[in-house]
């Protein structure tokens, strides 16, 4: 996506091909501007991040931003109109799927030119960022007695030092489904992936007893063995079969307490930065997102695939209307196809549920001046950079490939994350416009603001200032900034939710089947 072109001083022109220009601040009505299509004047207060029409659009004519179509005009526009909800709309498109167009190889640094972090390695050979004991429930009546034992460890770097934390992944799944149906296999992938995830170092799981979802079958089909004791059963403790809350809570606390010494026995080391996988995601966006934080992030995920590491993009039904910039970058036509197929079984599911992808933006990106989903999408997607699109997963589905994969997600910041880091992302960078307070253990999660304001009235919760490109920093050195802000994550810095010990409560693995 192109580097931000001023028009004027007061606002932002994408693209040679735009019919809008973005406010830089609020702007009075009569403002006068100078745009590269001639004077234009304002008819009414426009508010910072929004959209002014520089060129008339009659009715059912696109406009376009970022060089690309953002919906249709449901009402006349004229130079000078506020371009929002009451004047533009969606709509379906006619995308030209040209596979590959853009893939272009991607130029890796000399092995001599590696940078490293300082990360633990686990026996599979995969590196963690973070290292934590998890308690994984099979299902949500046995939620209680996880968090009890969590919290019986809330101070548990005091006793075992080299221990992040304790975490009780809580759910609301585990029965209620059809067994070994859709959303049974969907829950145990995500809990197996978590218990081998690079950042857990040991796991205990808790089980009620009379759950669809049986610990011992999923330690069965996934291979799951003791952490300490490699090739015996990993430790599990039955409500039922223990005798109900109290005797659970206690048997899970000392299955806990013997693992701690092992892990704490794990030591950061110097690892290469092409055991990264970081996972991108953005909450609460506004129209400055898709111009500062978002290409920003973009180019940290390009330096970091070019040094062997790995990206991955999700959100589905936020690539709407963007999804012909990823199959110009896919590798192959295989991978272009998985990604289709994807999208048109969401379209498909929305609409047996009396929902479609125009429900898309939210209230409080409407707000920050995004209009259709078709516009959110595209500055969406600039989080994935450049490099090609090597391959589509499914979701919570572990990632084998290295470089930029796209992975298939619901857009709800919870949902989406719990599948991304499940895939093995030990790194995780989250967008915002309006001011996400995002975490999630047991990955870090550095928060990019995309606007100064937001980042000033959130500076708790903000790591990075995106918003300073609007000012006249460029995209490379904010995106650079951020690389090397995850580096220092990746090695230990706290980030700001971390600081304040948001994380436990965003755990949230995606049902899309019914409840029985």
């Amino acid at each position: 996506m192109n580097a931000p072109a001023t028009s004027a001083s007061k606002t932002l022109r994408l693209h040679p091909l735009d019919d809008v220009v973005i406010a830089k601040a609020n702007l009075p009505g009569g403002t006068a501007l100078e745009t590269e299509s001639g004077p234009v004047e304002l008819r009414i207060d426009v508010a910072s991040g929004h959209k002014i029409a520089i060129r008339a659009r009659a009715v059912g004519e696109p406009v376009h931003r970022y060089g690309q179509i953002i919906g249709f005009a449901s009402a006349p526009i004229a130079p000078g109109d506020h371009v929002h909800t009451h004047n533009l709309h969606g709509g379906e498109l006619q995308q030209d799927y040209e596979v590959g167009r853009d893939a272009r190889p991607v130029i890796p640094y000399p092995p001599e030119a590696m940078r490293y972090f300082q990360g633990y390695l686990r026996a599979d050979g995969r590196v963690g960022t973070r290292n934590y004991v998890a308690v994984i429930p099979t299902v949500n009546c046995s939620a209680t007695v996880s968090k009890f034992v969590r919290d019986r460890f809330r101070d548990v770097s005091r006793d075992a030092p080299g221990v992040d934390g304790v975490i009780a992944l809580t759910h609301h799944g585990g029965c209620g489904v059809v067994a070994n149906g859709e959303d049974h296999l969907l829950l145990e992938r995500v809990l197996a992936n978590y218990a081998v995830h690079p950042n857990v170092a040991a796991f205990v799981i808790v089980a009620l007893g009379c759950e669809v979802n049986q610990a011992r079958t999923l330690i069965s089909r996934h291979g799951l063995t003791h952490p300490a004791m490699p090739g015996t059963p990993p430790p599990v403790v039955g409500i039922q079969e223990i005798g109900g809350t109290r005797k659970a809570v206690e048997a899970a606390i000392d299955e806990v307490a013997r693992l701690l010494p092992y892990a704490g026995e794990t030591r950061r080391t110097r690892q290469p930065i092409s055991q990264l996988l970081l996972g991108t995601n953005c909450g609460g966006s506004d129209s400055y997102s898709g111009i500062t934080a978002n290409p920003a992030l973009g180019w940290a995920v390009d330096e970091l695939v070019r040094y062997g590491g790995g990206a991955v993009l999700g959100e589905t039904t936020e690539i709407y209307g963007a999804e012909q910039l990823l199959i110009r970058r896919a590798v192959n036509g295989d991978v272009a196809e998985k990604l289709l197929k994807r999208i048109q079984w969401w379209r498909t599911h929305l609409q047996r549920h009396g929902a479609d992808v125009e429900h898309n933006p939210s209230p409080g990106n409407i707000a920050g001046g995004i209009t259709t989903v078709l516009e959110k999408s595209l500055g969406g997607v600039a989080k994935a950079g450049t490099t090609p699109l090597v391959d589509v997963v499914e979701y919570g589905e572990r990632i084998g490939a290295r470089g930029f994969v796209f992975m298939d997600t619901p857009g709800y910041d919870p949902v989406s994350v719990t599948g991304i880091i499940a895939g093995g992302a030990n790194l995780l960078a989250f967008t915002t416009g309006r001011g996400s307070v995002f975490g999630f253990k047991p990955v870090p999660s550095l928060k990019l603001a995309s606007n100064s304001a937001t980042y000033r009235r959130m500076e708790e919760d903000m790591d990075v200032d995106c918003g300073t490109i609007l000012e006249g920093a460029s995209i490379e050195e904010i995106g650079r900034r951020i690389f090397d802000e995850l580096l220092e994550v990746a090695s230990g810095k706290q980030t700001k939710s971390e600081a304040m010990g948001i994380g436990d409560e965003e755990f949230d693995p995606w049902m899309p089947g019914p409840t029985i």
